[in-house]
């Protein structure tokens, strides 16, 4: 299943870019020349995430920015499990693809193990990490698991199904009057129907289901990305990620660290902060 949503040019002024995967279709903007940002998104949102940073970045980097299978404009292959691990394969499957070298890793959300499982296997084409608000080892913060729970059970999935609960509650329920009403509905759109929205149901069960994974790239992270360049840029009033939980154990896994905290920021950051993440970005990776 494709999605026929068309983006309007004033607020994603990026030519659509495709890749055919093992899997499916892959949808992707391409922007700019110059040392390579790969941004990775993660639930429920797409590349127009990156939007406001990639049109900042573009005069001097050449920014990808990825839909992952199952979100934005990308395929919703039939026999696609939607997993992190998954989503891995396929982003690595880009990477080669465009023969990223020297590039520069953004992941946000479910996008940053889904960018570091990636990364961690091509580390020595990785010039540096950015991470916004993510984690890389397995979710045991009760309220998390609590919430993969109650979202994991057949009347919340019915309601991710059916009436696009994610994207409705969770993401516009906190970017509020942040968002006109026409770039909300640019999140709405790209998840129409019941049979879009398979991808994201399964989200929230990664944060159990996920563990394996996780508890790989707890071990990986250090080992073969803890000496790159990184910054980690944060939401200070995120309760997803919660800084005085996260930042510390970044801390703890790279030798060459920058924070930029985000003080009015909450879990999606890049609608509510870019021009700090823009700064921030240009500065550490000039």
């Amino acid at each position: 299943m494709m999605i026929d949503f068309v983006p309007d040019e004033t607020l994603y002024p990026f030519e659509s870019q495709w890749f055919d995967s093992s899997v499916g279709r892959v949808h992707y903007i391409d922007e700019g020349s110059g040392p390579p940002i790969l941004f990775c998104h993660g639930a429920p949102t797409w590349s127009f995430l990156y939007r406001h940073i990639v049109e900042g970045l573009r005069d001097r980097y050449r920014c990808i920015a990825v839909d992952h299978l199952g979100f934005g404009l990308s395929e919703r292959p039939a026999n696609f499990g939607y997993g992190i691990a998954e989503h891995a394969t396929v982003l690595g499957e880009l990477i080669d693809h465009l023969q990223l070298d020297g590039f520069v890793l953004m992941g946000h959300d479910w996008g940053g193990p889904i960018g570091l499982s990636a990364a961690t296997v091509r580390s020595d084409r990785v010039r540096g990490i950015v991470l916004g608000n993510t984690v890389f080892w397995p979710i045991e913060t009760l309220a998390n698991r609590a919430f993969s729970v109650i979202m994991s059970s057949r009347p919340m999935q019915r309601r991710i199904l059916e009436q696009n609960l994610l994207v409705d509650r969770f993401l516009l329920g906190e970017l509020g009057r942040t968002l006109t009403e026409t770039e909300a509905d640019h999140y709405r759109m790209v998840q129409p129907t019941e049979e879009a929205r398979r991808g994201l149901a399964v989200m929230p069960k990664e944060i159990r289901t996920a563990r394996t994974l996780l508890d790989q790239l707890a071990q990986d992270v250090p080992a073969l990305l803890g000496h790159k360049p990184t910054l980690a840029v944060w939401g200070m009033r995120d309760m997803v990620f919660r800084p005085k939980a996260c930042i510390p154990r970044i801390h703890d896994v790279f030798a060459d660290l920058d924070v930029v905290e985000l003080p009015h920021a909450r879990h999606f950051l890049q609608e509510q902060a870019p021009d700090e993440i823009i700064s921030a970005i240009a500065n550490r990776f000039p």
